[in-house]
C-alpha cells in the first residue's frame, strides 16, 4: 500500500486564518492517522501579495499547535525545494512539455482582447469564458514568435465535447462538460506560473496522494485532472471541505474583521483549545466526545465523517471549550500561563499564585484576568445599592451590621498567614448575629472588591488583600452605608 503523504501549502499574506489552519490540521490528520508524512510547502508564486514575515507567522503558528511537518523549507526533505518561487526554471520546462503533448498552447493575446471578449460576454450576460484564438495557431509558428521575442503566456487547451469527472471523498462523484471549463492562464509572460499549474507539478513531484482544499476548488479539480491525464500522472486522492462561516450568509473572513488565529490567541485562547474547536469545524467524531489531545484526534479521524455542510464558528463555544483545557491544568500550569498578565494587572505585593487559584475555577480565557482582578490594586467606586441582594436577603441595615461586626472579628485576628482562620472566623458570625452565611459574606466581598462578580469570595479575597487594606476597605464600606444609605 502506497504511504499516505499530504501537503499544507499555504501563502505568506498574512495571518493565518482559521479556515486555512482547519486545513492544515485536516491534512496533518490524514497523514498520521494512516503513518504518513506532513509536509510543507509555501506557495509565493504571487509576489504581489507576498506580506514580509509571513512566513515565518507559519512557521510559528504549527509549531504552536503542534502540528510538527516532516518536510519542509525550515527542515529540508528529499523533495525540495519547498518554497515555489525556487523552483521556477522547472515550471517553464513542464508547461513546454505538456505543450508538446497537446494539453496547453502558447497565447500571444493582448489584454485589451481578452477585456473585449469579456465585455462582450457580459453584454448578452453570459458566464465569460475565453474563446482564445492562439490554439490554432501551429506549434512551430508559435515557437518561431517566441524566439523572435514576443510576449507570450501558456494556456491550457481544453478540446471540446464530452465531461470530465472524479470522484471526492467528501463531495462524491463530481463531473463537469468539457465545454464550460475556462483554458485559465498556465504560465504567466513574467515566467512564474500560476496556482493552478504549479500546485499540480509540485503535488505529482512531492508524491502528494491526498489533496485537502476548500470546496471553492470543486469546479476548477477536472481542469487539474485534464492535466494530470495528458502527462500520464496518477490523480491524487481529493477532500474538499466545506467552509468555515461567520454565519449562515458570510465565511469567516480576516477583510471582514473576523479573528485570525493570532487574534484570538492574543484575546486569551491557547493555541490547544483553538486547534481542538477548529477540529469539530466540519469534522464529527463517532463518539460525544468534544475535548480531544492532538494524538487522540490522529486515532479518532476519519476522512468519512467530514461533513458536506458549511461549519459556524461560534466563539461562545470556543470559550466554553477554551475554560475546560484552563480548568484541566494544575495549578502550577495554570499560574505559570497566568504570571505575565497578573504582573500587568496587579502591582500591590499580594500572593499572585493565590490569586491564581481563585481565577482558574471561574475564567475561561487569559484576557479576561485583568477585568476580573482590577480591584486588588483599587478599590472602584461603588454605589451603596450594590449591598442589596435579593437573594441573600441583605438589606442596607443588615450590611451596616455585618461589615461592623466582620471589621472587629478581622482586627483582633493576628494570624493570617492561612485562609482557614479567616473562613473559621468569619462564618461563625452569622451564629451570633442570627443571619444566614450569605448575609455576611455578601457585605463584607462587596466592601472590599467594589464588584458583584469576583473570581473568589468575601474569604479568600480577604486573604489575598491582607489584613490593613481589608480593614480599610471595610472601613469605607461602613462609611458608605452610614453617610448615604
Amino acid at each position: 500500500m502506497k504511504k499516505v503523504r499530504t501537503r499544507f501549502a499555504p501563502s505568506p499574506t498574512g495571518y493565518m486564518h482559521i479556515g486555512n489552519l482547519r486545513t492544515a490540521l485536516f491534512e496533518y490528520l490524514i497523514a498520521k492517522h494512516e503513518g504518513g508524512d506532513f509536509l510543507l510547502r509555501i506557495e509565493d508564486t504571487d509576489q504581489g501579495r507576498k506580506v514580509e514575515g509571513a512566513t515565518d507567522i507559519i512557521y510559528n503558528t504549527l509549531k504552536m499547535v503542534g502540528l510538527q511537518h516532516d518536510e519542509g523549507p525550515d527542515i529540508g526533505g528529499d523533495y525540495g525545494p519547498y518554497i515555489q518561487s525556487e523552483r521556477i526554471g522547472m515550471y517553464k520546462e513542464y508547461a513546454d512539455r505538456l505543450v508538446e503533448l497537446g494539453g496547453a498552447h502558447y497565447c500571444f493575446c493582448s489584454e485589451e482582447e481578452v477585456e473585449t471578449q469579456r465585455k462582450e460576454a457580459e453584454s448578452f450576460n453570459k458566464a465569460f469564458k475565453y474563446d482564445d484564438p492562439c490554439k490554432h495557431i501551429p506549434l512551430e509558428e508559435a515557437k518561431k514568435r517566441i524566439a523572435a521575442g514576443e510576449p507570450y503566456v501558456v494556456r491550457q487547451t481544453i478540446r471540446h465535447g464530452g465531461a470530465t469527472h472524479f470522484d471526492d471523498e467528501v463531495y462524491g462523484r463530481i463531473e463537469v462538460d468539457n465545454d464550460v471549463l475556462d483554458e485559465s492562464i498556465l504560465l504567466k509572460s513574467d515566467g512564474f506560473p500560476t496556482y493552478n499549474f504549479a500546485n499540480i507539478i509540485d503535488d505529482h513531484q512531492m508524491k502528494i496522494t491526498h489533496v485537502v482544499r476548500g470546496n471553492e476548488y470543486l469546479s476548477s479539480t477536472p481542469k487539474y485532472n485534464l492535466i494530470y491525464e495528458s502527462f500520464g500522472w496518477e490523480i491524487p486522492t481529493y477532500i474538499h471541505v466545506p467552509h468555515v462561516m461567520k454565519d449562515e450568509h458570510h465565511k469567516l473572513s480576516k477583510r471582514n474583521g473576523d479573528a485570525s488565529f493570532q487574534d484570538l490567541v492574543t484575546k486569551g485562547y491557547l493555541p490547544q483549545a483553538i486547534l481542538n474547536y477548529i477540529a469539530l469545524l466540519g469534522w464529527s467524531p463517532e463518539t460525544e466526545q468534544e475535548i480531544y489531545t492532538l494524538e487522540e484526534m490522529v486515532k479518532a479521524f476519519s476522512i468519512k465523517r467530514i461533513s458536506k455542510s458549511p461549519a459556524i464558528f461560534d466563539i461562545d463555544k470556543l470559550t466554553w471549550m477554551n475554560g475546560m483545557y484552563l480548568r484541566a491544568m494544575s495549578l502550577e500550569e495554570f499560574h505559570a500561563l497566568c504570571e505575565p498578565y497578573l504582573c500587568q494587572a496587579i502591582h500591590r505585593d499580594v500572593d499572585r499564585k493565590a490569586v491564581s487559584r481563585i481565577l482558574q475555577p471561574r475564567t475561561d480565557t487569559l484576557a479576561q484576568i485583568a477585568e476580573s482582578v482590577d480591584f486588588i490594586d483599587t478599590l472602584p467606586d461603588y454605589s451603596i445599592e450594590m449591598f442589596i441582594h435579593k437573594k441573600m436577603k441583605t438589606t442596607y441595615e443588615i450590611s451596616l451590621t455585618s461589615l461592623k461586626a466582620a471589621r472587629k472579628a478581622l482586627e483582633e485576628l493576628n494570624d493570617w498567614s492561612t485562609e482557614e482562620r479567616i473562613h473559621d472566623l468569619l462564618l461563625t458570625l452569622p451564629a451570633q448575629l442570627g443571619m444566614k452565611n450569605g448575609q455576611v459574606l455578601w457585605p463584607v466581598r462587596t466592601a472590599i472588591t467594589g464588584k458583584q462578580f469576583t473570581p473568589g469570595g468575601a474569604i479568600e479575597i480577604t486573604h489575598i488583600l491582607g489584613k490593613e487594606e481589608t480593614l480599610r476597605r471595610i472601613d469605607k464600606g461602613i462609611e458608605k452605608l452610614e453617610t448615604e444609605a
